[in-house]
């Protein structure tokens, strides 16, 4: 495989399935060039359980795009969730050296902000600038070349737990990868399906995934209030096995295949073919019945989303309404079903802003992975989080081990 430029990967390790996209740099934006998927049989509603089968899913993934791509890759941005991620809005006031702001004084007011009180056993993952405050001036985004004394930051500050971030890291720096960045998987998401104008009225994004849901609250162009729930769409997994009496592997197809979270929608008519255990020949079940078990749990998981957001305080914000996005947000009806659970708009999020292959990714299970790269892409890739010793000579040793076992 050969060495491309300007490349960048979003590594999106989900509870149900790993994502590796890869992104080229063009003077247009970024191409999508690459996608892997794979099954991820170690993660537990978005934590590590697992590290030996995280990493198989890891490679897996990383291999089908480098495959696709045509091209090698040797650093990545990935996601983080679950339901050890806690935030908070944090306030820095510093006073201004020369009477005029400039980027020393924004550094100290955010590092300011910052200094908050946190375990031991927890690391601060991001700190997002909301606005400033200048002299009594607030509600500014950028301040610098202002005149004042006084420089108040507002920022949105993300801690995880310490051990959680660690495996990750680890699993992805095993497979010869080193990680640019570990980001919260709704900023990511909320980089691909959101756009400015949202931002700014108003909008709420939750993203279902199969362990976890991650909700983030925007407005006046910043977050301002970001949570995870630990439900998923591998609850109406489990529904669907225990309800209609199927394997799980097969409950999981159904799901995908038939399930709708809106009644209304399936004619009284239709009936789907379930697989049976221990041998047993298939049965013939009406959609109907589907419906119902999956339609209730659905309709959980947005109240529970929904407490959430009136929790925040921003709820009478959301003018451009929520935006679902992650792999359950694709069953038919959600939309519906959202609509009428927070009485106000709701629409499906699908990545933008990219070119290449997106007819592949123009879905919500694909908006993490396709975010971070944009992510990444906005913020530049000067960071790297956590450093491989060994990530080049590594991989090839195990190139090498690999061929020598499959030629024996």
């Amino acid at each position: 495989m050969s060495k491309r430029g300007n490349m960048i990967v979003g590594l999106d390790i989900g509870t149900t399935k790993t994502c590796a996209i890869i992104g080229e740099v063009t003077d247009a934006g970024i191409d999508i060039v690459g996608i892997g998927t794979h099954p991820t049989q170690g993660l537990r509603k978005g934590v590590v359980v697992n590290i030996d089968n995280t990493v198989e899913s890891i490679k897996g993934a990383v291999e089908e795009a480098e495959l696709m791509s045509g091209s090698e890759i040797s650093t990545v941005y990935t996601g983080i969730a679950g339901s050890h991620i806690e935030s908070i809005n944090s306030h820095g006031i510093v006073a201004v050296k020369g009477r005029e702001v400039d980027a020393d004084d924004v550094r100290r007011a955010i590092e300011a902000a910052k200094a908050i009180a946190i375990p031991l056993d927890r690391e601060i993952l991001h700190v997002l600038p909301q606005y400033f405050i200048v002299d009594d001036q607030d509600g500014v985004k950028d301040p610098i070349g202002m005149s004042g004394v006084r420089l108040e930051a507002k920022v949105h500050v993300v801690t995880c737990a310490m051990t959680s971030l660690q495996n990750i890291v680890k699993s992805v720096n095993r497979v010869g990868l080193d990680v640019n960045e570990v980001i919260l998987e709704q900023i990511a998401s909320s980089d691909a399906v959101l756009s400015q104008d949202e931002k700014e009225l108003g909008v709420a994004i939750i993203d279902i995934g199969g362990g976890t849901t991650d909700i983030a609250v925007f407005a006046e162009g910043s977050i301002k209030y970001s949570a995870v729930l630990a439900v998923g769409g591998n609850y109406l997994t489990n529904d669907i096995a225990v309800g209609l009496r199927t394997p799980m592997n097969e409950a999981e197809k159904i799901k995908i295949k038939y399930g709708c979270a809106y009644t209304p929608h399936i004619s009284p008519d239709d009936s789907i073919e379930v697989p049976s255990v221990g041998g047993r020949a298939p049965r013939k079940v009406m959609r109907q019945i589907l419906g119902e078990i999956i339609e209730p749990r659905v309709e959980e998981i947005l109240r529970l989303a929904h407490r959430e957001i009136i929790k925040s305080g921003y709820e009478d914000l959301l003018a451009a309404g929520v935006v679902l996005t992650g792999g359950t947000a694709i069953i038919d009806g959600i939309v519906e079903l959202g609509e009428q659970v927070f009485n106000m708009p709701i629409r499906q999020g699908c990545p933008i802003g990219i070119g290449g292959l997106t007819d592949i990714v123009n879905s919500p299970l694909y908006a993490t992975g396709v975010g971070l790269i944009l992510h990444g892409h906005r913020n530049g890739s000067a960071k790297v989080y956590r450093k491989s010793e060994r990530s080049v000579f590594g991989r090839m040793f195990r190139k090498i081990k690999k061929w020598f076992v499959d030629f024996f």
